[in-house]
């Protein structure tokens, strides 16, 4: 399901696609203050807040097409497209399929599936795959899905997407847990452990930055206990594509522009305005 939240007209429109087991609301200190300046839009990708639990092979390439079916019908004019964890995922695999829907892109972390695969030796490959779909069982995954969807067990781990989600106003929780009691919940869990596994799962990331021919800014706070910058390396993504600007904040988690909404909110338009509307 899509919900458009724009506002006032604007030259560039922004577009907002949430990370992994989010939906709209989890741009709540976003919206407002980027439509003062900008139209925002926003959508819940297929599997994740009000959508339907569809029972399907879930992919990125499956979400940047319901990406630019909604631009298609909604936005309908070159936008920059903020994406989070897996969103920013699914807008760069938008850049590379649908370049007429972008303008620019803001990555808020930039989790790349390949740097896992690349650091086990080849040999160990298939080993760890078979051991991986042997655990993304459902009747394994189920159990522990229906126990950790808790509201209080699903606060413990926030404190991992969050370096101190106590600064947040409103309880994160409340943003992750009604979506999980949805009819098909669980069965989407098991479905996209079993995908995220797969090769086929993402395309390249490396490969889509390279062919990026619109302005990048890519963001990441050195706390960030999921995706940790110490591994995920950012630096490596500027050695593919020099023209990414790179901005990395010392505080906040994996959640940064939930935790820190002023600095990502302010970030994010000065560099619309340094780099993708320059007249």
């Amino acid at each position: 399901m899509a919900r458009p939240t724009a506002v006032e007209a604007s030259p560039t429109p922004v577009v907002l696609l949430h990370g992994f087991g989010g939906s709209i609301d989890h741009w709540r200190y976003n919206v407002g203050p980027l439509s003062d300046r900008h139209p925002v839009y926003a959508l819940d990708l297929l599997g994740f807040g009000a959508t339907e639990k569809a029972p399907t092979r879930y992919s990125v390439d499956l979400w940047a097409d319901q990406a630019y079916e909604f631009w298609q019908q909604t936005v309908a004019r070159p936008a920059v497209w903020v994406g989070h964890s897996i969103g920013s995922l699914v807008g760069a695999t938008l850049a590379r399929r649908y370049p007429e829907a972008i303008r620019g892109l803001v990555f808020l972390t930039l989790p790349d599936p390949a740097l896992r695969r690349d650091l086990l030796p080849p040999p160990l490959r298939p080993v760890v795959r078979a051991i991986e779909r042997l655990f993304s069982s459902p009747l394994l995954l189920k159990p522990i899905f229906y126990w950790i969807r808790h509201p209080e067990r699903l606060r413990s781990w926030m404190q991992l997407a969050y370096a101190d989600s106590g600064s947040v106003p409103e309880d994160p929780v409340e943003v992750f847990a009604p979506p999980a009691f949805d009819r098909g919940a669980a069965g989407v869990f098991c479905r996209l452990a079993r995908a995220s596994s797969d090769v086929e799962f993402c395309p390249d990331v490396a490969a889509s930055l390279r062919q990026l021919e619109v302005p990048a800014l890519l963001v990441w706070a050195r706390d960030d206990r999921m995706v940790p910058p110490k591994l995920a390396r950012p630096q490596q993504f500027q050695q593919v594509n020099p023209t990414l600007e790179l901005l990395e904040f010392d505080r906040g988690g994996h959640c940064l522009h939930d935790e820190r909404p002023d600095l990502v909110n302010e970030a994010i338009l000065d560099w619309i305005q340094r780099r993708v509307d320059v007249r």
